[in-house]
């Protein structure tokens, strides 16, 4: 089920309508969570035993950290790792780490056979992984207390408005608001969850779909460079489109059950440098990166080039989320780069406000890099950009 579907329409008041009529935490949660696997199991039903799996992992796991020493909890937490990324590693890169040992035995001589598999990719899977793993993590680092209940926890992993798409929470803001009873929400609060709702559409509906013909057409069969300039700022107003549509869409229907979610996207095209971008664009992403990849690094504790390095390290790996090719670790190596770039440069220009006119020229050039690697994101492969399907 997508949120621009009629079977949504008719989903989410039916659900809403249910939900204020119960009258404790763990009737909501309960019912919050049958509606969430409804949600996910109407795309395919035989699935909802991934989240299932994780969600009983990380519950389980994280109640026998309680009390525990930091070492048993460390060993906890890396069966939580294993499990979650394993998971995820069979479902969403098997076929992109066989397919790349292939072409490299091709590459020195051999020729071996692929295996004939194909894999489902289950619908939002990067993003309940990466949250039951965020929670593991914090229980594991003794910032949260376990959870005690399982369906609060359950409703936490599978929770419908964000479970395919984001944003990403942190257990820290999410579980409390899922502890307490939600009261029937304001008609002010309702009212501007449909505003969400309405703007997230448009975002969706107005502007990504119509766009999409128009950037296919120029990634497919390109007619002259202006028609191809055209096509990549037409994709890097659909992707944000997309993103931020469903963003909007999702904290809109969690604001009708009482729910706030976080802002995900924050202007970023008119950011003036890289890394303000990356603190408005996905910020549930790029805060998980940075909390949970970046710091454990090392993050800038030990040098300049160590810096660098984690950088290119966790844009790269941030990339590789996003999908299965490597032309996603190449766009994401070079935000990476860019990142280490205006590090170095940052450490040797002048302090205090910058003039109106440079702030305009780091918007320019911000936009211009940012529209430029969207073509590797859009690629089905770095060298075929740009050509028709059939070749």
């Amino acid at each position: 089920m997508v949120f621009n579907s009629l079977q949504y329409a008719v989903f989410l008041p039916l659900v809403w309508l249910a939900y204020r009529a119960l009258s404790s935490a763990r009737q909501q949660n309960a019912w919050l969570v049958v509606a969430s696997y409804v949600f996910y199991g109407w795309w395919d039903w035989r699935f909802l035993g991934l989240i299932v799996l994780s969600t009983v992992v990380d519950y389980g796991l994280a109640r026998r950290m309680d009390g525990r020493a930091r070492p048993e909890r460390m060993r906890l937490l890396g069966v939580s790792g294993a499990v979650n990324l394993g998971v995820l590693a069979v479902f969403k890169y098997f076929g992109f780490f066989v397919a790349s040992a292939v072409d490299a035995l091709n590459a020195i001589g051999l020729n071996p056979n692929q295996p004939l598999l194909e894999i489902v990719l289950p619908v939002g899977i990067s993003f309940y992984t990466f949250q039951t793993l965020s929670y593991t993590f914090d229980v594991a680092r003794g910032e949260i207390e376990p959870e005690g209940d399982l369906v609060t926890f359950a409703a936490y992993v599978a929770y419908f408005p964000q479970l395919v798409a984001g944003p990403i929470e942190r257990a820290s803001r999410l579980l409390p608001q899922l502890q307490k009873v939600r009261e029937p929400v304001a008609s002010s609060v309702i009212g501007s969850g449909c505003r969400l709702i309405l703007v997230g559409l448009f975002k969706k509906v107005a502007i990504a779909d119509s766009l999409a013909p128009i950037v296919n057409d120029a990634f497919h069969q390109p007619t002259g460079t202006i028609a191809t300039a055209i096509g990549v700022i037409g994709f890097s107003l659909q992707i944000y489109g997309d993103f931020s549509g469903y963003t909007d869409i999702a904290r809109g229907t969690s604001r009708l059950f009482g729910i706030e979610l976080v802002h995900n996207f924050r202007q970023p095209y008119l950011s003036r440098n890289i890394t303000e971008f990356w603190r408005t664009w996905h910020i549930s992403l790029s805060d998980w990166l940075h909390r949970y990849l970046y710091i454990p690094l090392g993050g800038n504790r030990a040098g300049r080039r160590t810096t660098y390095r984690n950088l290119m390290i966790t844009m790269g790996l941030g990339g590789l989320w996003h999908g299965a090719s490597w032309t996603f670790v190449v766009w994401g190596g070079l935000h990476g780069l860019a990142l280490a770039v205006q590090r170095a440069w940052d450490r040797r220009a002048p302090r205090g406000p910058r003039p109106r006119w440079r702030q305009a020229i780091g918007l320019a050039v911000t936009f211009h890099f940012v529209c430029a690697t969207w073509i590797f994101f859009r690629s089905s492969t770095a060298i075929d950009w740009g050509k028709s399907p059939e070749h």
